[in-house]
């Protein structure tokens, strides 16, 4: 049944290819290009996006919980601020799930993420700690993220963490799905699995997209229609288009719905929840109107999670632009040496590292690398569907998997019987 669902939904876009006039290659496989160096470029946007953003909002972190920052308490950015990220967890952890993938190939068993998650040595909060705790304990994933567990399930902890499944990804969104299911399931489920599933999606068409309603009408695709996550987006969506003037009007639309009304706080852990940060993400996209600094400070001002959530924005946000037309306020005093803090990568041996799995993935994708008349490489992506995950819900979960590393297994987690960093 899966399958016929499948092929009835590819000749579906097929047939919409048609009628748009989109062209297709002979197996009724439509394809982007994307030059190498256009990419390169791009994907270093999305992670100084990210470093631009975190650094930014870092000194209001949770100062201002279901509050709006005052205009006056917001921090002013200045170019040597882009080197306050070095230290921080949104970053360093993602990074971990790109070295089990340089490591161990794109297709890494999650039970080996989960082995390299475990001996992480830095700082861990939220379902993040939990996860790290379950996995430590034994419990292998995906069990290590399953509530019955873990009581965290739907915090923040996967999408502040899930910008680099997109950014290795260009126009592949089932990639960023599937590293959903296998980094995002370490310490989440249900909705906080979506809501990475969701910005890995949207940085996916970021590469060819600069208009953030088809960014977000793209992440959408990539989680379940019926969970509360994707209804939050498009109440975002529905909200700015009512006054894309007044975001602190759709502020007040989200604080009463989102975390005012107990339907939505189920399997919630306060202001750390994804759907409540989420929508933060997308105040700052939306209401930003594609000005890098005031999708920055909207996000920013929101409140709780207050650098997670425009580090998210901003790297979506200057996907969309490249590195080599960024404002130098945010380029000209970015350190490319410097190592991120718990990791073997600065930002030149990030870069390298992406490209590297970006061609692998496309390969396995179905892609494939060719020059152009000026024997520069380009990228040829093949347009797939997005196939998201089945619906879970955090407060109603599915039966446990079962699943408990094998002795073997537990001899290569280092801090099994200790409490590093909890």
């Amino acid at each position: 049944m899966k399958k016929h669902v499948k092929n009835l939904v590819k000749a579906l876009v097929i047939v919409v290819m048609t009628v748009t006039g989109m062209s297709c290659s002979n197996d009724s496989v439509q394809y982007r290009r994307l030059p190498v160096k256009v990419y390169r470029d791009k994907m270093k946007a999305g992670w100084v996006g990210q470093i631009a953003g975190v650094s930014w909002g870092a000194p209001t972190e949770f100062k201002w919980k279901d509050k709006i920052i005052p205009e006056a308490d917001m921090p002013v950015w200045t170019p040597e601020m882009i080197n306050d990220a070095f230290t921080q967890d949104d970053l360093y952890v993602e990074m971990t799930f790109l070295r089990t993938l340089e490591e161990y190939g794109i297709d890494a068993p999650i039970r080996q993420a989960g082995i390299d998650f475990a001996n992480s040595e830095y700082p861990l909060w939220c379902a993040n700690a939990a996860g790290r705790k379950n996995l430590r304990s034994g419990i292998a994933p995906p069990d290590a993220s399953h509530p019955q567990f873990n009581k965290c399930p739907n915090d923040i902890d996967y999408m502040i963490e899930s910008d680099y499944s997109g950014l290795i990804a260009p126009g592949m969104p089932n990639f960023a799905i599937e590293m959903g299911n296998k980094f995002g399931r370490l310490m989440n489920y249900g909705d906080g699995v979506y809501g990475g599933q969701f910005v890995g999606g949207m940085y996916c068409e970021a590469f060819f997209e600069d208009d953030i309603l088809k960014i977000i009408d793209a992440g959408l695709a990539c989680i379940p229609a019926e969970s509360q996550y994707a209804e939050m987006v498009r109440d975002m969506v529905a909200w700015y288009k009512e006054n894309p003037d007044d975001w602190e009007a759709a502020w007040q639309k989200c604080q009463k719905k989102y975390r005012e009304n107990p339907e939505y706080q189920k399997a919630s852990n306060g202001g750390i929840d994804v759907k409540i940060n989420g929508a933060y993400v997308l105040m700052g996209l939306l209401f930003g109107k594609g000005d890098l600094d005031k999708t920055i400070v909207i996000s920013t001002r929101c409140g709780q999670d207050s650098d997670c959530n425009p580090s998210n924005s901003g790297g979506v946000l200057f996907t969309t632009v490249g590195f080599s037309k960024l404002p130098a306020r945010f380029t000209e005093k970015l350190n490319h040496d410097k190592n991120f803090i718990f990791t073997a990568y600065n930002i030149n041996t990030l870069l390298d590292v992406c490209e590297k799995l970006t061609r692998e993935i496309l390969v396995r994708e179905g892609g494939r690398i060719e020059k152009d008349a000026n024997g520069e490489e380009v990228f040829v992506i093949p347009v797939n569907v997005p196939i998201p995950n089945p619906l879970e819900l955090s407060w109603d979960p599915g039966p446990i998997a079962g699943s408990l590393f094998t002795n073997e297994e537990k001899a290569k987690i280092r801090f099994s019987n200790e409490k590093v960093n909890e």
